[in-house]
């Protein structure tokens, strides 16, 4: 069985104050911040920090960020690698750093993990948590989580 993890970043400006959140069926949540950032940074942090917390866990991640869910949906890791951290047009791949993170998080082989995109603001209750978290992070530059370690 598979947690299911919703999350979402949050940007005021672009770059600008951020911040990230991520929750699982909003017993366990932690939201975060950045001073100086970027929408698709926090989108990309949400999910690192996401599961790093449940390191062992198979897990499903659902977000509305397409960044983050076609980058393992439609494999464009794999042709960064293979370019050298290049994208499709040549250029340095945007938020290497991070990706190098999550990119063998995500496709490690001591668990699965997957990826679902959800519409965001269309209702969906986690969705919208997860914004509301990500935008009170950025808002506040204040974090705070409940993690199954508490």
């Amino acid at each position: 069985m598979s947690l299911k993890i919703y999350t979402d970043g949050s940007c005021r400006g672009n770059p600008g104050p951020g911040g990230w959140a991520w929750a699982e069926n909003g017993s366990h949540y932690a939201a975060g911040h950045a001073e100086h950032t970027t929408n698709q940074r926090m989108e990309v942090y949400a999910v690192i920090d996401a599961l790093t917390t449940f390191p062992l866990d198979d897990i499903e991640i659902v977000s509305d960020s397409n960044y983050v869910v076609k980058c393992f949906h439609d494999s464009w890791h794999k042709g960064w690698l293979r370019r050298g951290w290049k994208n499709s047009k040549g250029e340095p791949v945007a938020n290497r750093d991070l990706w190098e993170i999550l990119i063998p998080l995500a496709l490690s082989t001591e668990r699965r993990v997957t990826f679902t995109w959800v519409k965001g603001h269309s209702g969906d209750r986690m969705n919208d948590l997860v914004d509301l978290l990500a935008t009170e992070a950025a808002d506040q530059q204040a974090g705070r989580r409940r993690s199954p370690s508490e």
